[in-house]
């Protein structure tokens, strides 16, 4: 019956959101390439291709989950080197992500549309012999349509934050019985299990992994080697400090830069560098660094337009981040000041960077928790204490060693946890 409700009112939702989500699209480009996929429409040679044997089918939203369902990818090859896997997702940014980085067995698609008759198609069309989830992305038709046709369903490195809880507490009559069609759900940690038991998934298919986000066997695999970055920008050279601000959000760039300016009175070699979360909204942040008259360049000019004296880098380009992380000194993680939720600070920490944050880390609440009480990461709590910790940081080359140690130590409660999440899922064969 709620299924039913559901597909009533499928289409009146998608009328509802579909001016907000055609704009995003539209600001982050490249919506009209596979925009049929979206709909369950499929090109010959792709469905082919998928004919020729059942699939591994995953599905990651956005940049972030894509990453940790490449990784996954690697782990059952590892298990399987006959693996044929389907990828997913969502935003414009993650499948061009994946299709910049997927491995030959992967073929990297957009997510149909959670409407019956499209999924139905998407079904007939991926024939999927077991589906993995990344993170908390279920949808009733699609759990559905899992169930009926007896196909294992799976949901690895499922984070629940507390707030994530809470909302869906209040929903718990209309979602519990999609979540009662998971047959394992893989969590980072015991407090994960005890949220998704909560919301009505048996105890027996819960299993703490560890994260896939946090795991440093994976993560030191795909830290790239950037030395070609410090002759691609004066910014980055190897005589010169970096502040860099990794994933910021709207704010957060203007009190950086503010805060850079004063700091450079003390530390004349430093430069700035920004990463914005979201690259669309570059002019904006632009025309705030301009007129605080800092000299900024894009990075994707800093080949060919080289500027010694530039004071500020903007990253323009999408899943770069973790290979720019490399000609940091110290990293400021966003979405931690002027927002809330944070960002994650894991990448960094592997690159061998200390790493600051504000006081909203709520999406990452346990592992920030872990890392400050360890001395593993500086949680500050507005823009004075952030340039004070940043002085200090910027000052003491041990410090920032002993921060990333201690950083490391952390995180080695979460090492394997993609082996580990991946032998499971090589157990699950199609249901009898």
């Amino acid at each position: 019956m709620i299924r039913f409700i559901y597909n009533l009112f499928w289409p009146v939702g998608l009328l509802f959101f579909l001016p907000g989500y055609l704009a995003k699209m539209i600001r982050r480009g490249g919506y009209r390439e596979k925009f049929g996929q979206r709909l369950g429409i499929y090109d010959r040679e792709l469905r082919a291709r998928l004919s020729k044997q059942r699939s591994t089918w995953l599905h990651a939203v956005s940049v972030g989950e894509v990453n940790v369902a490449l990784k996954f990818t690697n782990a059952l090859r590892a298990l399987d080197p006959d693996l044929r896997c389907v990828l997913t997702t969502t935003t414009t940014t993650g499948f061009a992500f994946a299709r910049k980085n997927a491995p030959r067995c992967l073929e990297v698609m957009y997510t149909p549309l959670d409407y019956w008759p499209i999924m139905r198609r998407a079904f007939s069309v991926i024939r999927p012999a077991r589906i993995v989830l990344v993170e908390a992305e279920v949808w009733p038709n699609l759990a559905a349509k899992a169930h009926a046709r007896r196909i294992p369903l799976a949901l690895v490195n499922a984070r629940l934050s507390p707030h994530s809880e809470r909302r869906y507490r209040q929903f718990r009559f209309f979602i519990a019985p999609t979540f009662q069609l998971l047959d394992l759900v893989c969590v980072p940690e015991k407090e994960d299990a005890e949220r998704w038991a909560a919301l009505g998934v048996s105890r027996h298919r819960i299993r703490v992994t560890g994260s896939i986000k946090y795991d440093p066997d994976v993560q030191k695999e795909r830290q790239a080697v950037a030395a070609s970055l410090w002759d691609a920008s004066s910014v980055g050279a190897p005589n010169r400090s970096v502040l860099f601000g990794g994933s910021t959000h709207r704010g957060e760039e203007e009190i950086l830069a503010t805060v850079f300016l004063r700091l450079r009175q003390q530390f004349r070699s430093l430069r700035l560098f920004i990463a914005p979360r979201h690259v669309e909204r570059l002019r904006e942040i632009r025309a705030q660094l301009d007129a605080l008259r800092l000299h900024v360049a894009l990075a994707s000019e800093a080949h060919t337009h080289r500027e010694p004296n530039t004071d500020c880098l903007l990253l323009d380009t999408t899943g770069e981040l973790q290979r720019w992380y490399s000609i940091a000194t110290v990293v400021f993680m966003g979405k931690s000041l002027t927002a809330h939720g944070g960002q994650n600070p894991v990448e960094p920490i592997l690159a061998g960077k200390p790493v600051v944050f504000g006081p909203h880390m709520e999406n990452f609440a346990t592992l920030a928790k872990a890392l400050v009480s360890e001395n593993g990461a500086v949680q500050v709590r507005d823009v004075d204490s952030l340039e004070h910790a940043l002085a200090e940081l910027l000052r003491d080359s041990e410090a920032r060693q002993r921060l990333v140690q201690n950083a490391y130590d952390v995180l080695r409660t979460h090492q394997g946890a993609t082996a580990r999440a991946a032998a499971l899922i090589h157990e699950f064969t199609p249901k009898q």
